[in-house]
């Protein structure tokens, strides 16, 4: 019959729109991103630096994922590792750090033209069991092509239920400087 029939090829036409649709979502991601943080403190500074951060940006969306291993983390000495990953953040408890956020103005990058584009990113941060609302900058650089991205925002520890034992509290300060950098060298 004709309803059969109008029914047939409008079905198939939200079939081919989200086709079309899912084949101009652009996601790009990386394995090998990185996240380092750094706590400068009155007694001593500490730097660690991770190099296996899993990310995944939606280019048209401007959607934003990262997820990372704490045991990942590597420090100059090996004690501040054990403490870290024992006493401070219990990765064994929480093995993982998610970011799932979005890019607020994703329009206004050009992917097919290179240059540098300030962006802001908001969005919500787990680490330690604790989810938190995170507004950061950074740039998003396209050249030859290629994307890649990067930020630096800090976080209170105690906001991610992160303490600090009073015998170190002059070691560690109570907001670190975490940076970001991925080169989005894979296509999904």
């Amino acid at each position: 019959s004709k309803t059969t029939n109008m029914k047939k090829i409008f079905i198939v036409s939200i079939v081919c729109i989200a086709a079309s649709l899912q084949a101009n979502a652009q996601r790009y991601f990386t394995k090998n991103g990185f996240i380092s943080f750094y706590s400068k403190a009155p007694l001593e500074n500490i730097e660690a630096e991770n190099n296996q951060v899993m990310s995944v940006l939606n280019t048209q969306t401007g959607d934003l994922q990262f997820s990372v291993l704490i045991k990942s983390f590597h420090f100059e000495k090996a004690l501040m590792e054990e403490h870290f990953n024992e006493n401070y953040m219990e990765s064994n408890k929480f093995p993982k750090a998610t970011f799932k956020g979005v890019i607020a103005d994703i329009s206004k990058v050009s992917f097919d033209k290179d240059g540098q584009y300030p962006v802001s990113v908001s969005g919500d941060l787990t680490m330690h069991g604790v989810t938190k609302k995170v507004n950061a900058n950074g740039t998003v650089q396209v050249k030859s092509g290629k994307i890649s991205a990067e930020s630096t925002f800090f976080v209170k520890l105690a906001d991610y239920q992160v303490s600090i034992p009073k015998l170190v509290k002059d070691n560690i300060a109570e907001s670190v400087e975490i940076k970001v950098a991925c080169q989005y060298d894979q296509k999904m």
